[in-house]
């Protein structure tokens, strides 16, 4: 899952960065109101965690621009207690609020929660007919056995794109951009290394790979 980070704060920005890629999340960081207003515009983003007190564009406006264009789940990360700011930012839109300081283990969890909120199901669990993908747990189970499958914290990133999508081959690009946000070095094997390992651990059926094209899992019934 890709996330949008809009945060000014050098150091709670490196920690939130941190956090995140460490829970399997490709992040992309920036740290003014017109970014974040480019960003959201200009990519797909699966959650935008929005701080308020940006520099050259308020938070709250931030907010309105994005909500026009985007229904991606925005959680607002301020310091800002007041009601009136909790109010204008719910409001505006956004689907939770956090008050700073936070623990990256709270911010982790509400991003599930509105992540499954917008899934518009309780446990959202991805089943395919072969795999059983819990995004909750992130425990990964083959249909024809009983044991949970764990997986590395990008290999859970891919697979996740692909259970979204079944039958629609995503490409190394499309893989890319889901796994390493900007600026991260990716070399040229790593998806196909990923592939590769995920194939091994759920079996070679698991994923399908379209030879120039990119891979897919099968839909129910294929």
């Amino acid at each position: 899952m890709r996330i949008l980070l809009a945060e000014d704060d050098r150091m709670i920005g490196e920690a939130v960065v941190a956090g995140l890629k460490d829970a399997a999340y490709a992040v992309d960081w920036v740290r003014d109101g017109a970014m974040a207003t480019c960003a959201a515009a200009s990519e797909s983003y699966d959650c935008i965690l929005l701080d308020l007190g940006l520099p050259k564009k308020d938070g709250l406006d931030v907010l309105a621009d994005i909500r026009r264009d985007s229904a991606a789940p925005i959680l607002i990360l301020t310091a800002r207690d007041d009601l009136d700011s909790r109010l204008r930012g719910l409001d505006g839109g956004a689907d939770d609020y956090l008050i700073k300081p936070f623990d990256m283990a709270e911010l982790l969890a509400r991003m599930r929660a509105v992540l499954r909120r917008r899934s518009g199901s309780a446990d959202s669990l991805l089943d395919n007919g072969v795999l059983s993908l819990n995004p909750a747990t992130r425990e990964v189970r083959r249909l024809d056995g009983d044991t949970a499958t764990i997986l590395t914290a990008r290999e859970y990133t891919i697979l996740h794109a692909l259970m979204q999508r079944p039958g629609h081959i995503l490409s190394r690009s499309d893989l890319e951009d889901k796994t390493y946000g900007w600026g991260e070095e990716v070399e040229s094997n790593a998806i196909d290394y990923l592939i590769h390992s995920l194939r091994k651990k759920l079996g070679a059926d698991s994923i399908k790979n379209v030879r120039g094209v990119g891979w897919c899992v099968a839909k129910h019934g294929e």
